[in-house]
């Protein structure tokens, strides 16, 4: 919402807008656009009537602004409608989707279009660091857009991307997660199969051939499908031949591609791009000079700074797959170094028990794990919730030390007392997580307090 507005305000659109609160990078985008959202929602925001009303998808009936849109029968419509109505249409939409990876490859894929004098239109949900702003709005043929099975709006149910008119769908993984909307990983395919069924004859599926979660959806013959994967029985097959702490480097068809991200998933990230590139006519030495200048995304192992020879960073984490594969990524990164997972649980998955086991597991990558207390507790059934208590149980079995400390002044307090020099700290949260980051760093300048003696 935040990308969409900048971008709009810079075509000349007068943009207002709502929000119970804005944390970083949405606050550092609004204030550089020169949009300053109203803080709490109030129907008389809404006393200057607009053109049109872009209502959010955690919006719900009850809202005092929403309830105004109706009662007053404003012109209003999903951000998804939106971007279809007026961005979208007759464009050539190359929709990057899947549970994970979608920010970085979309925005791998932005920059390979951009470096190669193509100069797309985009929405990305995230920052690239390659760009100043997370969507742009061009008259290239191409639009480039991260692609989200979440649903668009509470007066529509069905997920973003089916409103993307994808030429092409790239399709990274398929795991269950939002557990506040889908039941299981069916439905959560259902709505895959949906957009798949969009792609046009001239079109193409690009999916990952060693997903399992995607196996099942691929057998279709109105569109053609492609499969990208390390298997050697993938159309496109890529063999890791290097995975260090800058870089990573795989070949495909004896050619070789390095791309300056950590971690195999990011080498699957980086498949996809090839192949999506190459596919719309890109030639491989392009691709690859784009990849030697990717610069990443924020809040994907970003780090936020040094003090006291302890580096904090700051990872969107969001389902146990993500928080696993990121703390691989960061030994590999920082070998050697003892690694900190402070984690909030925060997105609608993670704050219910749904993956209380595989949480721990996944956890258990960190030397030293700090759980938070459950966001929004107070919305869910006591049955729903994650147990923070029974999973820091569950992290020491493995012979991790693990805290459970509900509120950011303790972690900080604990961090403070007990993190030494060397110490890589990665804080895990799809939130603000109470600018926990700019708290740790402030303390880790001042000398730790004496620990506690006994007589």
């Amino acid at each position: 919402m935040a990308s969409v507005a900048a971008a709009l305000k810079a075509l000349g659109v007068e943009v207002t807008g709502s929000d119970a609160g804005v944390y970083r990078p949405a606050a550092d985008v609004l204030a550089a656009a020169g949009i300053e959202p109203a803080l709490g929602y109030d129907a008389r925001n809404l006393a200057s009537v607009p053109d049109l009303v872009v209502i959010g998808n955690a919006i719900s009936r009850g809202n005092p602004e929403a309830e105004e849109v109706l009662a007053r029968r404003m012109r209003y419509c999903s951000l998804p409608e939106l971007l279809r109505e007026y961005f979208i249409r007759k464009k050539r939409a190359l929709v990057v989707c899947g549970t994970h990876g979608k920010t970085t490859t979309a925005s791998l894929l932005a920059w390979v279009f951009e470096h190669s004098g193509r100069r797309p239109s985009f929405l990305i949900g995230g920052v690239p660091n390659n760009f100043p702003v997370g969507a742009r709005f061009t008259d290239s043929p191409w639009i480039i857009l991260e692609g989200d099975e979440y649903d668009t709006a509470f007066f529509d149910k069905r997920s973003k991307f089916v409103h993307y008119q994808p030429e092409v769908a790239v399709l990274n993984n398929l795991e269950f997660d939002h557990a506040d909307i889908f039941e299981n990983l069916a439905a959560i395919q259902k709505s895959f199969s949906h957009l798949i069924r969009l792609v046009p004859r001239n079109g193409l599926v690009l999916a990952n051939g060693d997903d399992p979660g995607l196996a099942p959806l691929l057998d279709v013959t109105f569109c053609p499908v492609t499969r990208f994967g390390l298997g050697a029985g993938n159309d496109v097959a890529a063999r890791v031949v290097e995975l260090g702490a800058d870089v990573s480097a795989f070949e495909v068809g004896g050619l070789r591609f390095r791309v300056p991200l950590a971690g195999r998933f990011n080498v699957l990230n980086a498949l996809a791009v090839l192949a999506c590139a190459r596919h719309c006519g890109i030639p491989d030495s392009e691709i690859q000079a784009a990849f030697e200048t990717f610069t990443g995304v924020q809040r994907r192992m970003q780090v936020r700074g040094t003090e006291g020879g302890v580096t904090v960073l700051d990872d969107f984490a969001h389902h146990p797959t993500a928080i696993r594969e990121t703390l691989q990524a960061l030994r590999l990164k920082y070998p050697g170094r003892r690694l900190w997972a402070v984690f909030e649980p925060r997105s609608n998955t993670t704050r219910r028990c749904v993956f209380q086991g595989e949480l721990a597991g996944a956890l258990a990558e960190a030397n030293v794990v700090v759980v938070a207390q459950v966001a929004a507790l107070e919305r869910l059934k006591p049955a729903e919730r994650l147990d923070p208590v029974r999973l820091i149980a569950d992290v020491r079995q493995g012979g991790r030390r693990a805290e459970y400390l509900p509120d950011v002044p303790q972690i900080v307090a604990f961090v403070v007392q007990e993190a030494k020099p060397g110490d890589v700290i990665a804080v895990l949260s799809n939130g603000g997580f109470g600018e926990i980051h700019g708290k740790l760093l402030e303390a880790l300048k001042r000398p730790a307090p004496p620990r506690p003696t006994r007589d």
